[in-house]
């Protein structure tokens, strides 16, 4: 097991935060935690880069279209009628292509986090997926105004600024996927001596 300070992680801008003049602002929320940045650029991905960073077992895909049934429930919507379909894995395949849409609809910053627990914080600095759940004082719950239902009956993914990886394991993968080992640098903040 590494050391907690050794942590990495990767946060993604997305083509929304980008447009919206937003990736200053989430720097400075990540340096701000006391986590440091140790590898950043902007980028347009591919299709094929973003098909390759979302998961496509069916278990994944099955959860996206669960999310979008539940969200239809509490909202009183139709399924059948918006999506053409109740089932939960043609569903998520529908909201999975959105995604593939929405991140090479602009271009995106793409950075590795390192510091203690950085996925965690990260996490927490991001906040919950769907911007109405985010807390007011994460990226989302202040910047981000999207919702499940727009997004589904719009049929695109949720506007949601940022993207941060959920485990150590994903975390391994996107910073293999992403960058490369030559754009990683490694410093020490000045201020590391004294926050541990």
């Amino acid at each position: 097991m590494i050391h907690p300070k050794e942590e990495k992680t990767v946060l993604m801008v997305k083509p929304d935060g980008v447009k919206r003049g937003l990736v200053g602002e989430i720097i400075s929320r990540i340096e701000r935690r006391g986590l440091k940045i140790i590898s950043l650029e902007m980028i347009q991905a591919t299709r094929e880069q973003i098909d390759g960073h979302y998961p496509k077992d069916e278990v994944w895909i099955r959860r996206l279209g669960e999310k979008t049934l539940k969200n239809y429930e509490t909202f009183k919507v139709d399924v059948k009628e918006a999506m053409g379909t109740t089932d939960s894995m043609e569903i998520g395949k529908q909201v999975r292509s959105w995604l593939l849409d929405y991140m090479t609809s602009g271009p995106m910053v793409k950075m590795i986090i390192k510091g203690i627990h950085s996925i965690e914080m990260a996490r927490k600095l991001v906040g919950k997926s769907l911007p109405a759940e985010a807390e007011m004082g994460t990226i989302r719950g202040d910047f981000s105004v999207d919702s499940a239902t727009a997004a589904n009956r719009d049929k695109r993914a949720i506007h949601n600024l940022v993207h941060a990886s959920e485990t150590q394991g994903e975390a391994e993968n996107e910073i293999g996927m992403w960058f490369a080992l030559e754009d990683i640098y490694d410093y020490k903040r000045a201020e590391e001596d004294i926050m541990f």
